[in-house]
């Protein structure tokens, strides 16, 4: 059995199927190179990230499909899913291989499954565009924690950047310990050392490190949220329909 070994990036993945097609040799398993299992009665190939034959996959892709599937690869590749290597394998091999407009064969289990992982993550890139909530630090700098299922943090940092290009803040992925951080000129992506993401990945911050301002809205917030709620209409089957419950714990207004 052939298994592939790889470097978990795009270019990594796009290079494994160069060299499937150069070697003529068909994985049952693409896997990061870290992965912890035995391979005594398989073939390996361990298979180095080349931009140059990526950039071949990929420009062979976009001429066989719309830049709406092309997009739909690149959310599901997001997803991160543990079937997403041999999904994208699959499809892309079959897409490079048939006619132009496989993209539409919808009896195909692969190009169903692709759509059905697209929506998946572009529904929960909308959802947290809706819930994040940033809080106003000592140091003026807005800070939201979120913790979503899918790595959807590039698919939203646009939206921020209009919305608050006068401010700075950091939207930041508790589940992957990365974040965007916004100077109000710039992004780019920050970690926290694993001592300050500890602490961070409760998603309250320490009084001290909040500004005044912040502390009083908050508790606003929270007072406004509580008077307005009518206990004979309460319906938390409803209420979690439109705000799942996933999302609520960096909310304030539920903290």
């Amino acid at each position: 059995m052939a298994i592939f070994l790889y470097d978990k990036t795009l270019d990594g993945l796009l290079s494994c199927i160069f060299f499937s097609y150069e070697q003529k040799i068909v994985p049952e398993a693409i896997l990061s190179q870290d992965a912890q299992r035995s391979f005594l009665m398989d073939e390996v190939y361990t298979i180095s990230a080349d931009t140059k034959k990526a950039g071949r996959v990929w420009s062979g892709l976009e001429k066989k499909i719309s830049k709406i599937a092309q997009n739909m690869l690149l959310l599901v590749w997001l997803s991160e899913l543990p079937e997403v290597e041999m999904l994208l394998f699959r499809y892309i091999c079959k897409v490079i291989d048939a006619p132009k407009g496989y993209e539409m064969n919808f009896g195909d289990e692969d190009v169903i499954r692709v759509k059905e992982i697209t929506r998946k993550v572009a529904g929960e890139s909308r959802k947290f565009i809706q819930f994040v909530r940033f809080q106003r630090t000592a140091d003026n700098i807005y800070f939201a924690p979120i913790a979503p299922r899918f790595n959807i943090l590039s698919l939203i940092v646009s939206h921020f950047e209009a919305r608050y290009a006068d401010q700075q803040w950091i939207i930041y992925d508790t589940n992957r310990n990365s974040g965007i951080y916004y100077d109000k000129a710039t992004t780019r992506y920050i970690s926290f050392s694993e001592k300050d993401f500890t602490a961070l990945k409760s998603g309250i911050i320490e009084e001290e490190k909040l500004s005044d301002e912040e502390i009083l809205f908050q508790k606003m917030w929270k007072e406004y949220f509580q008077s307005i709620t009518v206990k004979e209409r309460i319906n938390l089957k409803l209420q979690r329909q439109n705000m799942p419950k996933r999302y609520w714990k960096y909310l304030t207004e539920v903290q």
